[in-house]
């Protein structure tokens, strides 16, 4: 935890690449999606597996800008070039961007699929 004198605490935002943003006020984010270019090679097993993540960000106040980043990924559910994801970021600082998934943990893509094993 994080306390800064007169403000309180504050949180770290979770999936964030840069881990250096602390977020008091979840309404600043804006929603935008990453259009993923770059996907680091599926590992052989399976599992949750860390992939690394190159793409660029569109949203209210941004078009195009070029972001990566590492997360843990169910190796069932591996990105491919070309996908689009949810994106959340503060306002005018896409390079803040986090992953913005209903129900994600701090890791994206770490659940089971339904009807798959390990």
């Amino acid at each position: 935890m994080y306390y800064r004198r007169g403000t309180g605490a504050a949180r770290a935002v979770p999936g964030n690449p840069s881990g250096t943003l602390f977020n008091r006020s979840p309404v600043n984010l804006e929603s935008g999606t990453l259009y993923v270019t770059g996907v680091s090679p599926r590992p052989d097993q399976p599992g949750e597996q860390y992939v690394t993540l190159s793409g660029s960000i569109s949203g209210p106040s941004v078009v195009a800008h070029e972001v990566y980043g590492r997360f843990a990924w169910d190796t069932f559910q591996w990105p491919a070039p070309g996908d689009q994801i949810p994106v959340a970021y503060p306002a005018g600082k896409p390079d803040h961007w986090q992953l913005d998934h209903p129900g994600a943990r701090p890791y994206f893509g770490s659940r089971k699929p339904k009807g798959q094993q390990y």
